[in-house]
């Protein structure tokens, strides 16, 4: 085996989402032979990525079926999360991905979903942080059991700036560590604008490969905002099965698609799917209907990331400071999983619609 003959070999392994294999899109490195041992490193495009045991058994079996039945094969992954951003930017200048959580209405459960798949990004290696831009109704603060505390200041080239809490290994921000839970922030649009950009330039959020914005209800002013101030990756669209809310999905999906904001949308996730009671796991009963959002997403021809069930665990967990993610729940566990695995996909395959890789291969 030489250096040459592995790469060959390792070109016939598909990137299943890129579309092309693994040598072409330059993801080998440090090839290591000695007799029949052999090793190398794979670099992924996410610490997140769900396919990573799908390239490494398909990595063995080129070897052993072209090269060498008798190799012994080490695969070794790395990770350079992929980004469109451009080195230098001024806004939010560490963080890779921007990705927006939103939802047409309230009430879908999007504060639950968008913590959760930043948990479950995080748990997979990557580094994560969370901005709660839901100036009016601010919740993750008690989805963290963070009630009461409140953010410390650092110096930044001289500069004061707010450091995010930290807690269950992701970086957190909320107007809720800010103010008084029995405050209600009685603001007019313009000074909701003016905290948002303060989230986003007076806070000290460091180098992420994730920031995920767990964005307020409905397609207004703070949307406008926020799209005008950060450049963002991408839109994950929260919606239940039943029509109220698919209705206004349709809304925010057509926002984000128009041509003066034309945001990437990530895909959809339907919350609240079905309900199954803890004592009878096997099943499902559709209360709020069948794959509303599923047909939705094909209706707009647009990824569907995953259903979220309707699970007693779920709320008691948000309430009690211990988000799903963390709890000891598989099913919910599982599910959030595979919605964040499929998100991640996602964002890598925009990543590269936009940012197209060399072709060349690392000896």
């Amino acid at each position: 085996m030489t250096k040459e003959s592995v790469l060959e070999a390792l070109s016939n392994v598909q990137e299943p989402d890129l579309g092309k294999d693994i040598v072409t899109l330059n993801m080998v490195r440090d090839i290591d032979i000695d007799g029949n041992y052999v090793s190398f490193t794979v670099v992924l495009t996410t610490p997140a990525c769900p396919l990573k045991d799908l390239i490494k058994h398909a990595c063995v079996n080129a070897i052993k079926l072209i090269l060498n039945k008798d190799a012994v094969v080490n695969v070794k992954f790395i990770s350079n999360t992929t980004t469109t951003r451009k080195d230098g930017q001024a806004v939010l200048p560490k963080v890779k991905n921007i990705i927006a959580v939103v939802s047409g209405k309230g009430g879908v459960g999007k504060s639950t979903v968008a913590a959760n798949f930043a948990l479950a990004l995080a748990q997979d290696g990557a580094s994560v942080g969370l901005m709660d831009a839901d100036i009016y109704g601010p919740s993750l603060p008690i989805m963290f059991g963070l009630r009461g505390e409140r953010p410390k200041m650092t110096d930044v080239n001289g500069k004061g700036m707010i450091v995010p809490i930290r807690k269950y290994g992701i970086e957190l921000m909320s107007i809720g560590l800010l103010v008084d839970e029995k405050s209600a922030v009685v603001w007019r649009g313009p000074m909701v604008s003016t905290a948002i950009k303060q989230f986003v330039s007076d806070v000290y959020w460091g180098e992420l490969d994730y920031l995920v914005i767990d964005m307020p209800p409905g397609t207004g002013d703070i949307h406008l905002t926020l799209i005008q101030t950060v450049p963002v990756t991408g839109v994950i669209i929260v919606t239940t099965p039943q029509d109220v809310a698919l209705a206004d999905a349709k809304k925010g999906i057509t926002m984000f698609s128009l041509a003066q904001l034309k945001v990437p949308l990530v895909g959809l996730v339907e919350n609240m799917s079905y309900f199954t009671p803890a004592e009878l796991p096997e099943n499902r009963y559709y209360i709020f209907g069948k794959e509303g959002g599923k047909k939705l997403a094909d209706e707009y021809d647009i990824t569907f990331l995953g259903q979220i069930p309707l699970v007693q665990s779920i709320r008691e967990g948000g309430d009690a400071g211990i988000p799903a993610m963390i709890g000891d729940d598989a099913l919910t566990k599982n599910a959030f999983e595979e919605f964040a695995g499929n998100a991640v996909r996602s964002i890598s395959m925009i990543n590269a619609r936009i940012n197209a890789p060399k072709v060349e291969a690392v000896l």
